[in-house]
């Protein structure tokens, strides 16, 4: 009986040994600096490439669905551009994320940064300080001229003065952050400039570098990496699943014609819980829609796996 406690006291000591080992290395791990390179990228008082970057910022990318705390759908219905200085609460399973300020305010905004830190963010999931950034946003793969368009749009922008909110990350959440998060760079040689046309493969591009289709339509894993089949669903997004968008006969748009398609993104949405920007797609223009459509018509008919 002595043995048996006597190896009972050593077996809890060296578990909290590892237990303290462990808290110790999540805590030391928690602002780890990461390196990439610093995109060529500047921004332009071009009105014309002002204006593609707003069109880019308010329909394909839909920042304002997340980087504004205003009622998005209501404004961009009555034609008014949301503010974009964040504080948008995104409740997962590992933390409480708070959208930043992405205006021109040079306190709490990107005001203070030059043109290769934000896209270096954008590129690379890259902080200006080093750190890796949560993988939400899908537009590491987008061309150099979008990727200046946006930023010269987001310098015009109205400043915000809205001070950021620190995320706040649970116990798995914080091991998460230590091991497994880590930045997420482009997938495919960046191109100058992608010219817009209805093809699938202008669609591909909308599709997996300015709008997030596939983010949100392909399921994650809780380091945000993309883990299922491509663009069948499954992701659990603020208790909405995530529909299938291939040519599966499970698949939301199975049988849907392409003026279906595009008249379906003219419309409001129908389902209360779905957490689809209907609004700002209803933005994109038939032609951007149209290649959309196409490109969807090419990806591998799969099922829809189970969310995780």
């Amino acid at each position: 009986m002595h043995k048996l406690k006597k190896i009972a006291k050593w077996f809890v000591m060296i578990l909290l040994t590892l237990l303290i080992i462990l808290t110790t290395t999540i805590g030391m791990r928690q602002n780890l600096k990461f390196d990439a390179p610093y995109p060529d990228v500047h921004a332009s008082s071009d009105s014309n490439i002002i204006n593609r970057g707003k069109h880019i910022v308010f329909s394909q990318a839909h920042c304002a669905s997340c980087h504004s705390p205003q009622n998005v759908d209501s404004l961009l219905e009555s034609g008014i551009e949301p503010n974009l200085n964040g504080g948008r609460l995104l409740d997962i399973d590992i933390a409480k994320i708070y959208t930043p300020n992405i205006t021109s305010d040079k306190i709490y905004g990107i005001g203070k940064r030059s043109d290769a830190e934000i896209a270096r963010a954008i590129r690379y999931g890259v902080h200006a300080n080093g750190n890796a950034m949560l993988n939400f946003m899908g537009f590491q793969d987008m061309s150099d001229d979008d990727l200046a368009a946006v930023i010269s749009y987001l310098r015009t922008s109205k400043p915000v003065a809205t001070p950021n909110t620190p995320h706040e990350f649970s116990l798995v959440g914080k091991a998460i952050k230590a091991f497994m998060v880590k930045p997420v760079g482009p997938r495919f040689p960046i191109k100058k400039s992608v010219i817009p046309d209805s093809s699938a493969v202008y669609g591909e591009y909308l599709v997996s570098s300015t709008t997030n289709c596939m983010g949100c339509h392909t399921q994650r894993n809780l380091a945000g990496d993309l883990s299922g089949p491509l663009m069948a669903g499954g992701n659990d997004i603020e208790g909405f699943i995530t529909p299938n968008l291939t040519p599966h006969p499970d698949g939301r748009i199975y049988g849907w014609t392409e003026e279906q398609f595009v008249d379906r993104f003219r419309q409001k949405k129908r389902i209360k819980e779905s957490p689809m920007p209907w609004n700002s797609f209803k933005l994109m223009t038939d032609l951007e829609l149209k290649a959309i459509y196409r490109y969807l018509q090419t990806v591998p008919a799969a099922q829809m796996p189970k969310a995780e």
